[in-house]
C-alpha cells in the first residue's frame, strides 16, 4: 500500500512539475517592444521591456505622434485630460507599467478610471511583448489594439 500511494505521489508531484514548466516559459534577456499596428486619435502607443537575468527590470509605456513627440510631455494633452477623466498620460502610462514590472507580467493590471481605453491597449501590447520576450524575439512586434 506505501508502494502504491508513493508512486502516487511522486506521479502527482511529476504532472505538477511538467504543467507547471510547460505553462511559464522564461524570458529571455534583452529588449523588447511591441506597439500599436495604427495611430489612433494622433497617437501610437507601445511598450518597451528589458529582461536582465529572467526578470522584468524596465517597462516604459507611451504613445508617440507622427513626429515622435511623446504622449506624456504634451503639457496642453495633460491639462484637457485631468480636467475631464481625473487622470492624465503620465499618470496613467507610469502605473500601468509599475504594475507590470511589479507582477512581471503574471498578475493582472488593475484599470485606471478615465483611462480605460489605453488600459485595454496596454493589456493586449503587455501580452504581445511578454510572448516576444518568451520567444527571445527583438522585432517590434506590431499589434492591433482596436477596441
Amino acid at each position: 500500500m506505501r508502494r502504491i500511494i508513493g508512486r502516487i505521489l511522486a506521479l502527482a508531484a511529476a504532472v505538477l512539475l511538467l504543467t507547471s514548466c510547460g505553462s511559464t516559459q522564461e524570458l529571455q534577456d534583452g529588449y523588447y517592444t511591441a506597439q500599436a499596428a495604427k495611430f489612433s486619435h494622433g497617437w501610437k502607443e507601445y511598450i518597451t521591456i528589458m529582461v536582465k537575468g529572467g526578470a522584468i527590470v524596465s517597462v516604459e509605456y507611451n504613445a508617440e505622434n507622427a513626429s515622435g513627440f511623446i504622449k506624456s510631455w504634451d503639457n496642453a494633452y495633460m491639462q484637457n485630460m485631468l480636467h475631464s477623466n481625473g487622470t492624465y498620460p503620465n499618470e496613467y502610462t507610469r502605473n500601468y507599467a509599475g504594475q507590470l514590472l511589479e507582477n512581471q507580467g503574471k498578475g493582472e493590471i488593475d484599470a485606471i478610471s478615465g483611462a480605460s481605453s489605453s488600459w485595454g491597449s496596454f493589456q493586449k501590447l503587455a501580452a504581445a511583448v511578454l510572448e516576444q520576450a518568451r520567444k527571445g524575439d527583438s522585432s517590434i512586434v506590431q499589434v492591433d489594439t482596436s477596441h
